[in-house]
């Protein structure tokens, strides 16, 4: 008997029964309660098993029994036992969110098949854990992106069933393929994107002082390190200044050009690793910008692993309404900057969700098939 198998509705004391919907609440707020440690150490390459879980502010070991999902939180009024200070409102939504997920994604497929709901329940963490970091950081770790992919594939040998294949090696040519086909598709958006909306101009207030230190961008209103600025060796910093001065040299109304790889003021080029600082007057400049990084590229490519191509140009087709409608809701609410800081990878994350709780159906039936 196999896995899948073993684990069919039918040999499960009635998996439709409430106690099972309930479980799967619970079992997903503790996953999210996870899900808070990854999000908040990730980001910071600290280790998710060491130290145990703290107060980020007194370094108060927390005890098991005021490490209750949800329960603490409220509990406690949203602060720290020990020193009182304030216990960010995410730790509280990140749990609900993930049980009522989980509750969700139960209901959908585990009368059907429990395996496959425990492996979409998983995948689904995935999905919140990189939403969440890319949101605050605005990076995706290679944990969840590339580790998903290996996870996605594992799981599709052993649950065929994710992408309605019945043997092992489909299962996974289907993964592959949609590891595939998620990067590539990505990839290829990325790179329009770029070649359309690549720059973006930054106008100053008349003839403004800039500088150019060794790890970032210094403008009068903000400082924007170098690692935001430049993705590829190509991306450069363009500019006419008035003025140009170094350590030991000034020039004027000259055009300069700035790479990671080369400094290029008028006719004369350096090293920008050998310029340590430098000071120019201008009006605007012109930086390279990203329509997306390269780990939303990953990142869909962990969502076709698990998923499948079909779901790859479903979750790019619905992720561009969704970030159509979360743009021109803030249009009309005048409040334009809330969609240009928002991270492409929630989008990516919700239209995966939306997949994973009926998605599938929804295109069958548009489909007529």
């Amino acid at each position: 008997m196999g896995v899948e198998t073993a684990l069919r509705a039918e040999y499960w004391p009635g998996p439709e029964a409430a106690l099972w919907s309930v479980l799967a609440f619970v079992l997903g707020t503790v996953v999210g309660s996870f899900l808070n440690v990854c999000i908040h150490r990730m980001p910071r390459g600290l280790s998710l098993v060491s130290p145990p879980s703290h107060c980020p502010h007194c370094q108060y070991q927390i005890p098991w029994y005021l490490n209750i999902p949800l329960v603490t939180w409220l509990m406690l009024r949203g602060r720290c036992r020990n020193c009182g200070a304030p216990i960010a409102a995410r730790y509280f939504w990140v749990e609900l969110l993930t049980g009522l997920l989980f509750l969700a994604v139960w209901i959908r497929h585990g009368p059907e098949s429990p395996l496959t709901a425990v492996v979409y329940g998983g995948f689904v963490a995935v999905l919140i854990a990189a939403s969440f970091i890319d949101f605050e950081h605005y990076i995706i770790p290679d944990e969840l992106t590339l580790g998903g992919v290996a996870a996605g594939c594992v799981a599709s040998f052993l649950v065929p069933a994710l992408h309605g294949q019945s043997t092992v090696a489909a299962g996974l040519r289907e993964a592959m393929l949609g590891a595939a086909v998620g990067a590539g598709l990505m990839y290829g958006v990325l790179r329009l994107g770029k070649l359309l909306f690549g720059r973006h101009r930054v106008n100053l207030q008349g003839l403004t002082r800039v500088v150019f230190s060794e790890t970032a961008l210094h403008l009068p209103d903000r400082d924007i390190p170098y690692e935001e600025i430049f993705y590829r060796s190509t991306d450069t910093i363009r500019l006419h200044a008035q003025r140009v001065e170094l350590v030991d040299r000034c020039y004027r109304e000259v055009e300069v050009q700035l790479s990671p790889e080369r400094l290029q003021i008028g006719s004369e080029e350096w090293d920008p690793t050998q310029v340590g600082y430098m000071e120019v007057w201008t009006d605007k400049l012109v930086l390279p910008r990203e329509a997306m990084g390269l780990g939303d590229v990953k990142f869909m490519a962990a969502i076709g692993a698990f998923l499948g191509w079909p779901a790859v140009v479903f979750s790019l087709m619905v992720s561009s309404v969704i970030g159509s409608i979360v743009g021109v809701t803030a249009v009309a609410l005048r409040r334009r900057e809330w969609s240009s800081r928002m991270p492409y990878g929630p989008y990516l994350a919700l239209a995966a969700v939306l997949w994973v709780l009926g998605g599938r159906d929804w295109v069958a039936q548009w489909l007529g098939t």
